[in-house]
């Protein structure tokens, strides 16, 4: 366990990461267990259909299960793997990635990632789901 989740201090890492930056991530929601990811919905982010592209909604949902592993075990996290299904073609304004624990172990994290998209009415439809085995580091010796 770490100490209770700071969304101001996971925003700066978020920041610290320059393909989020360019993607204009936001890191909107960080508490135990969970976090919370959006993007604008940019026509230079959408694919030759005019549907947002199956690699943001990766992104997304890669960035936002290690988020949210990270607010049970800590900020020295990488991805082990993840698999994602398409449901639907992303159309809308805006990209929301919501994901929680599943379970949390010693040297991994499992965690699920539900992405939707949101029109500019302000509905949200699911788009993607997504699960994640995000890896605990050991220490380096001497750390």
């Amino acid at each position: 366990m770490t100490d209770a989740p700071n969304l101001a201090l996971a925003q700066k890492v978020l920041a610290a990461q320059p393909f989020s930056t360019l993607l204009g991530a936001r890191l909107v929601a960080f508490t135990e267990g969970e976090a919370t990811l959006e993007l604008d919905i940019r026509d230079d982010l959408r694919q030759q259909n005019g549907f947002l592209h199956g690699g943001v909604l990766a992104y997304a949902a890669d960035n936002t299960l290690t988020f949210a592993a990270g607010t049970v075990v800590g900020p020295k996290l990488l991805t082990a793997g993840f698999s994602i299904d398409y449901l639907r073609p992303a159309d809308g304004t805006l990209l929301r990635a919501h994901a929680q624990v599943v379970r949390a172990g010693r040297s991994r994290v499992v965690c699920r990632c539900d992405l939707s998209v949101v029109d500019s009415a302000g509905a949200e439809t699911l788009c993607a789901v997504a699960q994640g085995t995000i890896a605990v580091p050991e220490p380096s010796p001497g750390s």
